[in-house]
């Protein structure tokens, strides 16, 4: 089933719990995928891959958002935030930890033969495309600088 899909039913089951924050959060992102498959170009259609990134985007909005709450001392709005960045993340899969990471970065710097930091973007642009939607850009990005320095 693909994502679209699942969140509508999702939301007619959140409707159904009359659970508010997750109806919300859903809502929100049956929103943006709307939007995404009635963009020029779109073809009316959204795959996975793509659905999956704006997830990811949606729950990084949502941490940076909760984090300026918290900073302005407003616990109230970072709480209700925090609440639609667990439902929006209960979509993603599983993030991969740092050491899944590393052997899978290792992997890609054996395939591309890349031996120097001069060669970091080759290896992060092959390994941003095979872990997209397991492991965060900035977290790739750390490990090949570590490995490649």
């Amino acid at each position: 089933m693909e994502l679209f899909e699942k969140v509508s039913k999702d939301i007619v089951a959140a409707m159904k719990a009359k659970d508010k924050v997750t109806l919300e959060a859903l809502r929100n992102i049956k929103k943006v995928f709307i939007e995404a498959k009635t963009a020029p170009g779109a073809n009316d259609s959204l795959d996975d891959a793509v659905a999956l990134k704006i997830l990811q985007k949606l729950a990084k909005q949502g941490h940076d958002s909760a984090d300026l709450y918290t900073q302005q001392n407003r616990p109230d709005l970072a709480e209700a935030e925090m609440a639609q960045v667990r439902v929006i993340e209960s979509y993603l899969p599983k993030a991969m930890s740092n050491e899944e990471i590393e052997v899978a970065v290792k992997e890609i710097i054996a395939q591309t033969g890349a031996s120097s930091i001069k060669e970091m973007g080759k290896v992060i642009g092959v390994a941003s495309k095979q872990l997209a939607g397991k492991a965060d850009g900035k977290a790739i990005s750390d490990v090949v600088k570590r490995l490649l320095a």
